[in-house]
C-alpha cells in the first residue's frame, strides 16, 4: 500500500533499539501483540492523540517493503478512527528502517514534522 510508513517513539526507546538490533515496542505494542505504525496522512493525528507532549520523540521512517508477511494493515482498535493502518507482528529489523527525525515541540505544543508529513 505505502512504501513508507511511520512510527512514533522516544529517543531511549530507538538507543535501546539500536543495541539490540530491533525495536521491539512499547508498552502499548506489547500489549496490544503488534507494533502500531502510521501512514504519512495518519501521521500527525497519531501524535496528537497518542503522544501529546512528548519532548523527546522521534519519528521513525521505515520501508514497508522490507516487513514482509509480518506487516498487515487493519482498522483500528475498536474502529475508533477510519482507513487501515500498518501493524506489525514482529520486531521492527532495524535494515528496514530509513531515517530517524526528532520531533520537536513547537510554541503550540505540537510536534514539528518534516515538510512532506501532510
Amino acid at each position: 500500500m505505502e512504501d513508507f510508513i511511520y512510527t512514533l517513539m522516544r529517543r531511549d526507546d530507538w538507543r535501546a533499539a539500536e543495541a539490540a538490533g530491533a525495536y521491539h515496542g512499547s508498552a502499548d505494542d506489547r500489549r496490544d501483540g503488534f507494533l502500531h505504525f502510521s501512514t504519512a496522512a495518519q501521521l500527525r493525528a497519531s501524535a496528537a492523540k497518542h503522544r501529546a507532549g512528548i519532548a523527546d520523540l522521534l519519528m521513525v521512517e521505515v520501508a514497508s517493503a522490507a516487513l514482509g508477511q509480518n506487516l498487515k494493515w487493519e482498522p483500528a482498535s475498536g474502529g475508533s478512527r477510519p482507513g487501515l493502518f500498518p501493524h506489525l507482528y514482529g520486531p521492527l529489523p532495524l535494515a528496514a528502517v530509513r531515517r530517524v527525525i526528532a520531533l520537536p515541540l513547537g510554541p503550540d505544543g505540537l510536534h514539528q514534522f518534516p515538510a512532506e508529513i501532510p
